[in-house]
């Protein structure tokens, strides 16, 4: 069976202020192309699929066309919500769309069922597991004792039996410890939503989704990308999507495919005349060299229309000077040096447990 697994997709997002939709689109458009020229199965996408909890009215027209599209080829769409999308909103029709084979994972109300498709080695079942933080499952399994996200993972995933002759493949959208971040994605207080690998044993891939760098982070887990870069930190990255080959049970073959921008994202740095005798169409940040002079803005951009960030370099050769790096510490850390300064002695395990518990759900509206 081979599976096209993306993520990420943040329809409707703007970089520095500029709409992408248009470049959205056209990436769109090629994996639809690869669906198709590789004859796939099912494409799995793995969160994130708006940009906004309420997404603009042309996100959501872009997103029915997708599934639309994607349907039309033939293959299986299965999708759950991640940390920007409301799951309430991105699973609305889903009992009606399951029929045109496009499973959307509902608000979580407890473990699913998985959807099964076949082939001819057998089942495939596929869990579909949204977002979560340990206070959306102690709603549902309040008896459970949950300290971290690991904890919370593990305890929807509990509630599965896999069948051992089955071949099965999670869909999740969450951050696994020791994955590497990219500057446009939301971090939580105090590293406190990491999930370790361990927590996702027992399936044949993992199909992940949360971090916008393509990359494997354990036997069988991966992390898809987003398709565009939505930074300049992620400007040098190639982006792609990622082709899953199921054979029979214990045979998984991956490849990255890339992905061509519309309108690559990239930085350039220099001196104003030297800048003004090149000329790009890609989203751009400039540092410039040698000062603020008269018109920068107005003059680079008539060489570059998509320039986003104009920021200048000051010091000798045009080198930015040195900065007082000041020490960045977490939630969790503030509130120790605190509680030791006040009593002079640690917390405690109990008290860490209860900080912890009150800080996520004291953060539970942010994304």
């Amino acid at each position: 069976m081979k599976l096209l697994h993306c993520s990420d997709l943040h329809l409707g997002r703007r970089l520095h202020g500029a709409p992408l939709l248009e470049d959205q689109r056209a990436v769109l458009n090629q994996i639809l192309a690869l669906a198709q020229t590789e004859a796939v199965d099912a494409v799995l996408l793995a969160g994130d699929l708006y940009d906004k909890p309420v997404p603009p009215v042309e996100a959501v027209g872009l997103l029915d066309w997708f599934l639309t599209e994607l349907s039309r080829l033939g293959c299986a769409v299965l999708a759950v919500s991640g940390n920007h999308d409301s799951p309430e909103r991105l699973a609305f029709a889903a009992s009606l769309l399951g029929t045109s084979r496009v499973y959307l994972a509902p608000a979580f109300e407890g473990a699913a069922p998985p959807v099964r498709l076949e082939d001819r080695f057998g089942p495939v079942d596929f869990y579909l597991l949204p977002f979560l933080k340990p206070v959306h499952v102690r709603r549902v399994y309040p008896e459970a004792e949950l300290e971290t996200y690991t904890d919370a993972v593990a305890q929807v995933l509990s509630h599965w039996t896999l069948d051992p002759e089955a071949r099965n493949v999670l869909l999740a959208h969450q951050l696994v410890t020791g994955s590497v971040r990219s500057e446009s994605e939301t971090i939580s207080i105090g590293g406190m939503d990491h999930v370790d690998a361990e927590a996702f044993g027992g399936f044949d891939y993992v199909a992940l989704g949360h971090l916008h760098r393509a990359q494997d982070v354990g036997p069988g887990l991966r992390y898809a990308g987003s398709p565009l870069a939505y930074s300049f930190s992620e400007g040098g990255q190639e982006k792609s999507v990622t082709l899953v080959e199921l054979g029979e049970k214990g045979n998984v073959a991956v490849t990255a495919r890339p992905l061509t921008p519309l309108h690559p994202v990239r930085s350039l740095r220099g001196g104003l005349e030297d800048l003004l005798e090149g000329e790009s169409e890609d989203y751009l940040r400039i540092t410039l060299t040698g000062g603020d002079l008269p018109n920068s803005f107005a003059r680079l951009q008539s060489r570059y229309p998509n320039l986003l960030k104009l920021e200048y370099a000051q010091g000798p050769a045009g080198a930015l000077p040195e900065a007082e790096t000041l020490p960045v510490q977490s939630p969790e850390a503030l509130l120790a040096a605190f509680y030791e300064s006040r009593w002079e002695e640690p917390l405690s395990e109990d008290q860490w447990a209860l900080a912890r518990r009150l800080m996520e759900e004291i953060w539970e509206d942010g994304l």
